[in-house]
């Protein structure tokens, strides 16, 4: 008999590639999405459509099997403008609040929820998953909001209401990406990257983060959390290995960062007059602008964990973005 999953934030770049996972992995897969959100990268894959809302608890409630094996909280909003704070309180913290309830309700097996090593702060170290946390970031408030989502999931953990395991990728390439990193290789393409932020950082595969979820659930040590990082690059070299593979020239040096953070904040003064969310915003800038770096070794050890070379993780980005006709549309638009 097969093992049955639940999943919030399929039609996304993780959750996507997780469904197809568990279904290569011989899952019977359920999905939450909204009405309307599209499903198009999963299309071929057997799976039954739920349509409801994280932040509707009736919609995830009524929508989750009784006694599911696993559910794999993946929907967040990635959010880095403080004019969609509101909304993204809404789901990252209302709407965890919401499906933990219903994984209660449902008797789940187990808890599984995708977070962000950012949580941690901004550290002048290598992050382990027993490094102490800093509030320097809570300013940025997709930071503050995953940070407290991870707080009612320990929360759940501690007062034995739930058997919960967190997950902390670092910076995602991989198939399907439709808004993250394929956003630069776009501009790169259309020859108008406007410049190259100076931070650095641990680039996950997001199939390899996808497998993890899985490991969790077989493996993972309830209540505790595990970061799923990967080559550390600089921004620079990605951008050079993109205009490599590309075939396009890129700016030969980064920005620097007190340039950006300028520019961030001109953008936010004409933001507030426009209510248009801008191209780079302070939040923004100040993660792009860091050296984050963290140490992957107990997921290697414990959840089968693997690194793919950021070399042939861009490789893998550009030629899923070629078959789905993102860069014939970013040549078109040059």
């Amino acid at each position: 008999m097969s093992l049955e999953a639940f999943v919030t934030g399929a039609s996304g770049f993780v959750g996507s590639n997780l469904v197809r996972e568990l279904h290569n992995q011989g899952w019977q897969v359920h999905v939450l999405a909204r009405p309307g959100s599209s499903l198009e990268d999963i299309a071929d894959v057997p799976m039954e459509v739920h349509r409801g809302d994280i932040v509707d608890s009736a919609s995830v409630r009524d929508a989750m099997p009784h006694g599911v094996d696993a559910v794999f909280h993946v929907a967040a909003s990635t959010n880095v403008w403080s004019g969609n704070n509101d909304e993204q309180d809404r789901i990252n913290i209302g709407g965890t609040r919401d499906v933990i309830e219903a994984a209660v309700n449902a008797r789940a097996g187990r808890f599984i929820h995708t977070s962000s090593f950012t949580t941690w702060g901004f550290q002048d170290v290598t992050l382990t998953e027993h490094s102490p946390r800093t509030a320097d970031t809570d300013w940025i408030n997709y930071v503050r909001t995953k940070h407290i989502a991870e707080q009612l999931v320990e929360d759940a953990v501690q007062s034995g209401r739930l058997d919960a395991v967190i997950l902390n990728p670092g910076h995602i390439l991989g198939p399907g990406d439709h808004r993250n990193w394929s956003r630069m290789i776009s501009l790169v393409e259309m020859g108008k990257l406007p410049g190259v932020p100076p931070g650095s950082g641990p680039f996950a595969d997001v199939r390899e983060v996808a497998k993890a979820h899985i490991q969790a659930f077989h493996k993972g040590e309830s209540g505790e959390k595990y970061l799923l990082g990967g080559e550390i690059v600089s921004f620079m070299e990605v951008i050079r290995i993109t205009g490599d593979i590309l075939g396009k020239p890129v700016p030969g040096r980064p920005t620097p960062a007190w340039v950006m953070k300028a520019a961030a904040r001109v953008y936010a003064l004409l933001s507030m007059m426009t209510g248009k969310e801008p191209d780079l915003t302070p939040e923004s800038t100040a993660m792009i602008t860091r050296n984050l770096l963290c140490d992957s070794s107990r997921a290697q050890r414990e959840l089968d964990y693997k690194f793919t070379p950021v070399r042939s993780l861009i490789q893998a980005t550009i030629d899923w973005m070629r078959g789905a006709g993102m860069l014939e549309q970013a040549q078109r638009k040059s």
